[in-house]
């Protein structure tokens, strides 16, 4: 063993006093002659003790020494400086272990230089990781898988399936996790069966990981019959899966389908857990199911204090229009992040309250929280609401200087309906130009809703034209431009219109309408007679509007192809979905009780006369929820000021 010199023993002891504490340990070790043989054990048994106590300083100084004098630790000893290292984030302290342990032409074992890459890839140094698996003398699959995580999780799918076939290659079998990586970085759907094949030859289909990733990558895809049939094809004792195949259907906006597997899975006897819910209120929120989602609000109880959870109950109330359940939530949270707040904001403006959106926009400017991008929508989007045009361009013009954030599509959306709204059409068109990003087709309905209420035809049908040129399948674009050339008389335009429509096969959607009752949820589609009660329904509906003709409704015709006869025109808006729907609602539920609709179209503005009229005369709230707006109905009003 090598003697140590009354200098190095010297320079050693008198490091600052920050890094050697007033324990005796390392003191200690200056004590021994040169000679003395328990060197080597005492400065060991000091270097483990503060590997395993996390103290970095003083083990790193124990490194340094032993460095100096060849001396080395065990694997596991050095494992956990490495730990200490990723805990404190000491990037430079672990470049420094890596260059001990290679020092002198020395080779770690597999297991440790597999450390020093998880380490490198934990920091985000994916290329000095790279470059320790490069030099690697055995490669094991620890070694490839974390490499293919790491890609795989940086988003370089192309490295990362690089990898797996350089591993295969090699002769190295991948395992669960390998394949639970790389799955992830599919870029395209042949890949994603290429390996479900080669996962299901090797017999791996069958573990938990592999099937939750196989389920999310395929939900990612759409492909929701597979990730189904990947659920079904064995039956799961894993909480991992279920929570897989639900996130995927309610992901993919199929609420219905993403509720029926919870209730499966509640009957299978697995108790819901974080993830779990959030799925199960994202599809609550996406079908607009208030009283479902007050019953999955009892299971997120158990975890009160989850900040995630509550974000999510957050988004379910303020999107299924009840501000007050919002509210609650909002206040009782202990801890609230910039979602929390853009989410309340957007739920307020979104729901009508715009001022009170606003009001909470400066509350959470004073506690010095950073607004984010979907924070501004939500502002804008008030601004717009509360016809606030001064207010909403500083803020506009201002976001970047005062926030960071560049404009963005939604927020130019914002201000072309604030403008519209204003009659400021000029201004919205110019704004339009004026966009660095091309507009896309969110963009041109904001232009051309604002021409519908203010009947700018020629603006209007450049706007349309816009509209079909990015989305030529948008059914409700042909209508209105039909019915904008009608009502200027411009016949042959209107044939030319409906040979297009007929030409590409388009067909207007029909719309629906669903209404909870009762925990059961009702389903109405313009023509369909399936529901049990539909002739008390529309009996109900022909002596409603005949009461509402008596003080003063008169069907709105300009929501249908003008080219219908008269009497075709009011039986087509008579039986809308929306309206069968209401009545149903009328019908059933106590008088006190809120009617909640949602609907997969915009709401038509004879539906939107007839529920304000009818509001007033029932004496009732009715929500309707359509893809453009939420639409709060009370005393003959409406929360959107009729403008949608």
């Amino acid at each position: 063993m090598k003697t140590i010199s009354s200098k190095v023993v010297k320079k050693f002891v008198t490091k600052p006093p920050s890094l050697l504490s007033s324990t005796a340990s390392l003191t200690s070790i200056a004590s021994f002659n040169v000679s003395n043989k328990a060197f080597p054990s005492s400065l060991l048994d000091d270097f483990t003790k503060f590997c395993y106590q996390r103290d970095l300083p003083r083990a790193m100084q124990a490194l340094e020494l032993m460095h100096t004098h060849c001396i080395r630790a065990d694997c596991i000893t050095y494992s956990e400086l490495i730990k200490c290292c990723l805990a404190r984030r000491a990037i430079q302290h672990g470049k420094r272990i890596h260059v001990h342990l290679f020092s002198n032409g020395h080779v770690p074992k597999t297991f440790l230089i597999n450390i020093l890459i998880n380490m490198y890839v934990k920091f985000g140094l994916l290329h000095d990781a790279q470059d320790v698996f490069d030099k690697m003398p055995d490669r094991n699959v620890v070694s490839w898988t974390t490499m293919i995580s790491a890609y795989s999780a940086a988003k370089l799918n192309d490295k990362a399936l690089e990898f797996l076939v350089l591993m295969l290659r090699e002769g190295v079998r991948p395992n669960m996790f390998t394949y639970s990586s790389v799955l992830r970085a599919c870029d395209g759907l042949f890949n994603l069966r290429q390996l479900h094949c080669c996962i299901i030859k090797i017999g791996l289909d069958s573990d938990v990981f592999v099937r939750s990733a196989l389920i999310d990558v395929y939900s990612r895809w759409g492909e929701l019959e597979n990730a189904l049939r990947v659920f079904d094809e064995m039956v799961t004792g894993d909480l991992v899966v279920w929570s897989s195949i639900i996130a995927g259907f309610a992901q993919n906006s199929d609420g219905d389908e993403a509720l029926r597997l919870f209730k499966r899975m509640k009957r299978a006897g697995f108790l819901a857990q974080q993830t779990t819910l959030t799925s199960v209120l994202r599809a609550c929120t996406g079908l607009a199911l208030l009283e479902l989602g007050r019953q999955v609000h009892v299971h997120v109880l158990k975890y009160d204090q989850d900040l995630i959870l509550n974000n999510a109950l957050l988004d379910m109330y303020c999107k299924c229009g009840s501000l007050e359940d919002a509210n609650a939530v909002f206040v009782r949270m202990v801890e609230k992040d910039v979602i929390s707040w853009s989410t309340m904001i957007a739920g307020l403006a979104q729901n009508g309250y715009s001022k009170e959106a606003l009001k909470l926009f400066e509350s959470m400017k004073v506690l010095g929280i950073k607004p984010n991008y979907v924070t501004i929508v939500g502002v804008l989007f008030a601004c717009s609401h509360a016809g606030l045009v001064e207010e909403g361009l500083y803020y506009f013009h201002s976001m970047k200087e005062l926030f960071g954030i560049d404009p963005g599509r939604e927020h130019y959306g914002c201000m072309i309906d604030l403008l519209g709204r204003a009659g400021r059409l000029s201004e919205a068109v110019d704004l339009i130009n004026e966009m660095e990003c091309e507009p896309d087709a969110v963009t041109w309905r904001a232009l051309l809703n604002a021409c519908r209420v203010h009947r700018n035809v020629d603006v209007a049908i450049h706007a349309a034209k816009q509209i079909l040129r990015l989305d030529p399948q948008d059914a409700g674009t042909y209508v209105l431009l039909s019915n904008i050339y009608a009502n200027t008389q411009r016949w042959n335009d209107v044939a030319e219109v409906r040979r297009a429509m007929t030409n590409r096969g388009i067909k207007k959607e029909p719309g629906c309408s669903w209404i909870e009752v009762s925990k059961q949820i009702h389903a109405f589609i313009l023509g369909d007679r399936s529901h049990p009660q539909i002739r008390e329904i529309n009996i109900q509906l022909n002596q409603l509007i005949y009461k509402l003709m008596g003080v003063g409704y008169v069907p709105d015709t300009n929501f249908v192809l003008q080219d219908l006869e008269g009497e075709q025109m009011q039986d087509s808006l008579r039986y809308h979905s929306e309206k069968l729907a209401i009545v149903f609602g009328l019908m059933s539920l106590p008088r006190g009780q809120t009617i909640r609709i949602r609907k997969n179209l915009r709401i038509c503005g004879d539906c939107h006369l007839f529920t304000k009229l009818l509001a007033k005369m029932e004496q009732r709230i009715i929500v309707i929820r359509d893809p453009v707006r939420y639409h709060h109905f009370q005393d003959g009003l409406c929360s959107c000021g009729d403008f949608w």
